[in-house]
């Protein structure tokens, strides 16, 4: 089984790489954790992650820049049905639209759209920026043994305002409900980060290693 890491010039490699070969590892899966630009490394992925740091519309050009690698990511998901994990940046271009800086179009294979975060409470600051406990809203085999109160650690001051709400499978309060796990069909994003997030974030990464959609 091949895992491809989406290399293109946004996201925290390193880090994700060595959590996704550990839990390979772990698991005793066969096959790789790679980190690539190439659409031919993409065209045979097992799994993709979309990995993301920064604003919306620098990682949706980031992406676009790349000769060829978009329309592989995409035959690779919505033609061969290719389990994906979106992180962070990466999750909410899965969305609609995104609302950060400008109006800019996600891949829309998670109706909705990234607007600001915007606390109830004015003493919470933006970003939202550390560690936070999951509440989850619905089973999905990534989460396996993850429950409502595991901590995961965020850093971002844009959410995913999801059109549907049954494609939010766990979100944080923060001044309001923020998604902080979105899933259908072959896809689930992270909003936080699970290469930092400590045994939440190892267990979620080897949830995906195992899942067959």
């Amino acid at each position: 089984m091949s895992t491809v890491i989406v290399d293109y010039g946004a996201g925290n490699l390193h880090s994700a790489r060595k959590a996704f070969e550990r839990m390979a590892a772990e698991a005793g899966r066969a096959g790789s954790v790679r980190v690539s630009a190439r659409p031919e490394d993409v065209a045979r992925a097992d799994r993709l992650v979309l990995p993301g740091d920064g604003a919306f519309p620098a990682c949706r050009d980031a992406l676009l820049s790349v000769p060829g690698l978009l329309p592989a990511i995409v035959e690779a998901v919505t033609r061969r049905a290719v389990p994906f994990m979106g992180i962070c940046i990466g999750m909410q271009l899965l969305a609609s639209r995104g609302l950060e800086h400008r109006e800019t179009a996600g891949l829309g294979w998670i109706p909705g759209e990234v607007v600001r975060i915007a606390p109830s409470d004015p003493r919470l600051k933006v970003p939202h920026m550390g560690w936070n406990d999951l509440v989850i809203d619905r089973p999905h085999p990534v989460l396996a043994g993850i429950a409502t109160g595991a901590h995961a650690y965020f850093v971002h001051s844009f959410h995913f305002r999801l059109a549907d709400p049954a494609h939010r499978l766990a979100h944080v309060d923060y001044g309001g409900e923020i998604t902080a796990i979105v899933g259908r069909d072959n896809l689930v994003g992270v909003q936080f980060h699970p290469e930092k997030s400590q045994a939440t974030g190892l267990r979620i990464i080897a949830g995906f290693l195992a899942w067959r959609p």
